[in-house]
């Protein structure tokens, strides 16, 4: 088993609860995620290239950054929701690794083409739809080429869709990518 760091530990109690919690935090989960349709980030450094830096995540596609729809969390596992964020991007435009790892998986699901890295302790981000340069096993740095934007399933021409899955679960993007501030639980 691998042990995580504590704070890491404590943002994934914190991750937890938000899943459990009532429509309502959703909803204000849901609204925030709709105001991160800003030009960049907020207030992320660039680097020299325009690329938004976050902790070692960036955007992974190119600026300006829109969010077009936001991740909305299912109440179950297995019930409706949109289990990442939609980014506005066109058809052959590069898709960027959001951060450092290995890539885990290229290939199709559902019709759509995939691509997939394990970024370590638990941590894996997919985009879709990527016509993928990048092969399995390959390491990728932060703002590596994936591959292009390609089309189908619900972004069909008009976006990628980014999920992020830590232990399995599905959580926002923008925890790691700045758009999202951590919870902070206070005592009763």
């Amino acid at each position: 088993m691998t042990m995580l760091p504590r704070e890491s530990s404590k943002r994934r109690s914190a991750i937890d609860r938000l899943r459990r919690s009532s429509k309502s935090g959703i909803r204000i989960a849901t609204a925030v995620a709709f105001a991160v349709t800003i030009p960049i980030s907020l207030g992320a450094p660039a680097s020299a290239d325009g690329l938004v830096v976050h902790d070692h995540w960036i955007w992974p596609a190119s600026p300006p950054i829109r969010v077009v729809a936001p991740f909305r969390a299912p109440p179950t596992p297995y019930a409706a929701g949109h289990r990442g964020i939609d980014l506005r991007a066109s058809a052959g435009e590069p898709a960027l690794a959001p951060a450092d790892g290995v890539v885990s998986f290229v290939g199709m699901v559902a019709g759509r083409p995939v691509v997939s890295i394990d970024h370590g302790a638990g941590l894996v981000s997919s985009l879709e739809p990527v016509v993928a340069t990048a092969i399995e096993g390959a390491s990728v740095a932060a703002g590596a080429e994936l591959g292009a934007v390609g089309s189908g399933g619900h972004c069909d021409d008009r976006c990628v869709h980014l999920g992020v899955r830590l232990h399995g679960e599905y959580v926002s993007p923008l925890l790691y990518l700045g758009g999202v501030p951590w919870a902070v639980l206070l005592p009763s």
